[in-house]
């Protein structure tokens, strides 16, 4: 038993030793870093790639016109900048396509006045102007299709609004926008993780307001308007739950209102007054093409035994169509184009090839990413050779904060690594890895391939209190400096995973299904 224990301790520290060793030779090209740093201080364009991205593509709905003006942007963009294989690249069937093509709204009664309000994705139109009295109905009785199946007859020619109660007038003195504290960096915990049995709920909850929109359009009411979102300072937050798939039926006219001018109609209606509404949503449903699409681009390795092996880049281009969708995700495209831009100008030699790859449908349920994963790496139980050759994928995906770590994602032995990488960025702000896991982004369909898959750990800004999937996520809410500095970091970990002479350490495949991201 002594020599046995002996022999376990020796073995022990060997390891022990033989980790430190591996540590301490992790050679981080920091030259190259100073010279990406420089780069992008000195011409960035992240300005350019986010005007176009943003306000010359628009909200960019999956399968939508503004989607396709991006993706077509973008590859003709990295076409110009020599990169190599530049296309886009279809992941499968997503559905229809939708753009909103006119829209207005106003209070007509007890007097005229402009309501804040947006069209729902995929929402049906109203063939025209309509008009009608307002009938309220509360969240609960929203999801109780027993009570909207026997209440019918209050809907006809009416328009249905679901409002809660008011959040209250009382002043918040909370800031809006904010950075991560170094206790807070800290001490990070499991974020934006979706266990099974929410995702179970949110898919009940989902089927249920498919019934009642039948009901509603059953019952011959004008439209639905969904109000709330917890937030009084007018913004509206505007996103779709269905509607786009190929077997989804017509249904009524769906638009979202601010918050303060559903309580105000809630005032009026309780004091008596009966509330008017006019409404025209002229939106164009086409299934000319229903499939989705991702951009790919890539700088070839030059290393003769290793550029068959990948290092991916990417995040996720489509958004929501109320705004143009500058934090969620332009944000994350912009620095990953800047990115790619920046090590192709700077004439480096991956060994390694660089893949950059922009993702759709990632609102609807990380379809492109994981789409693009079945393809290519894993399909159920089946492992398919290229998984083999991708050495890690880094993701953007949390709004237009600077880069201040990176989740590990319970990868032990990446750790170490990802600590030296960032040491010549602590002066930056960037310096915390963290083993926790964060999801609902498009790092968690190569996750469950097997493969590295990260998300850095991003400055919240404004991004859950105003810009995510709201009418204000547009380029004047980017903090362009953090996205130069991002860019940085981005190109300086893609570059160094590129010529590490092995491939970042992997976790243990796990078995068993994928769990989408939902909206």
């Amino acid at each position: 038993m002594k020599f046995l224990k002996s022999t376990l301790t020796s073995a022990v520290l060997l390891l022990a030793c033989a980790g430190s060793y591996a540590q301490q030779q992790e050679v981080v090209d920091t030259a190259v870093f100073a010279r990406i740093r420089k780069a992008e201080l000195n011409s960035s364009q992240i300005p350019q790639i986010a005007h176009y991205i943003t306000d010359v593509s628009g909200g960019r709905l999956t399968g939508s016109p503004a989607y396709t003006r991006a993706a077509n942007w973008a590859v003709a963009t990295m076409k110009k900048w020599g990169l190599a294989n530049a296309a886009t690249e279809s992941w499968g069937t997503f559905g229809k396509q939708w753009e909103i093509q006119d829209f207005s709204i106003m209070m007509r009664a007890p007097y005229p006045a402009q309501v804040r309000a947006y069209p729902n994705p995929w929402s049906e139109s109203t063939n025209g102007l309509v008009q009608g009295e307002v009938t309220l109905i509360t969240p609960s009785q929203a999801m109780d299709t027993t009570y909207l199946a026997a209440h019918q007859a209050d809907f006809n020619g009416k328009f249905v609004m679901v409002v809660g109660s008011s959040p209250g007038t009382k002043a918040n003195f909370k800031a809006s926008a904010e950075r991560l504290t170094d206790a807070e960096l800290a001490n990070l915990k499991d974020t934006y993780m979706v266990p099974p049995g929410m995702i179970t709920m949110y898919l009940n909850y989902i089927k249920t307001f498919k019934t009642a929109d039948v009901i509603f359009k059953k019952a011959g009411a004008l439209a639905f308007i969904n109000t709330g979102g917890g937030n009084m300072n007018g913004t509206v937050f505007v996103q779709g739950e269905y509607g786009y798939k190929l077997t989804d039926p017509e249904t009524v006219p769906r638009a979202s209102m601010a918050m303060e001018d559903a309580q105000k109609i809630k005032r009026l209606i309780a004091s008596g007054q009966k509330v008017q509404l006019s409404l025209n949503i002229s939106g164009k449903f086409s299934t000319d093409d229903t499939n989705g699409y991702n951009v790919v681009g890539e700088i070839p390795g030059t290393d003769p035994k290793l550029k068959s092996q990948l290092v991916m880049l990417g995040g996720h281009l489509d958004s929501w169509q109320a705004a143009t969708g500058a934090t969620d995700n332009g944000a994350g495209c912009i620095v990953m184009m800047e990115a790619i831009r920046l090590l192709d100008s700077l004439g480096l030699k991956p060994k390694r090839t660089i893949r950059i790859a922009l993702w759709g449908g990632e609102e609807q349920g990380l379809y492109g990413s994981f789409g693009y994963v079945k393809n290519h790496y894993r399909e159920g139980e089946k492992i398919k050779p290229e998984q083999a050759k991708v050495s890690a994928y880094f993701n953007l995906d949390n709004g237009t904060g600077k880069i201040r770590g990176i989740y590990a994602q319970s990868n032990q032995a990446v750790k170490p690594i990802f600590e030296q990488w960032f040491k010549p960025f602590n002066d930056l702000g960037a310096q915390t890895v963290t083993l926790a896991n964060t999801g609902s982004t498009d790092h968690l369909s190569f996750d469950w391939a097997g493969i590295p898959g990260f998300q850095f750990v991003q400055d919240p800004i404004d991004y859950e209190t105003r810009t995510h999937h709201s009418n204000m996520d547009d380029y004047d809410h980017l903090q362009i400096d953090d996205l130069k500095q991002a860019a940085i970091i981005v190109a300086s970990f893609v570059y160094q995973a590129s010529i590490r002479p092995e491939m970042l350490p992997r976790k243990p495949l796990e078995k068993g299904g994928f769990v989408f991201d939902g909206f």
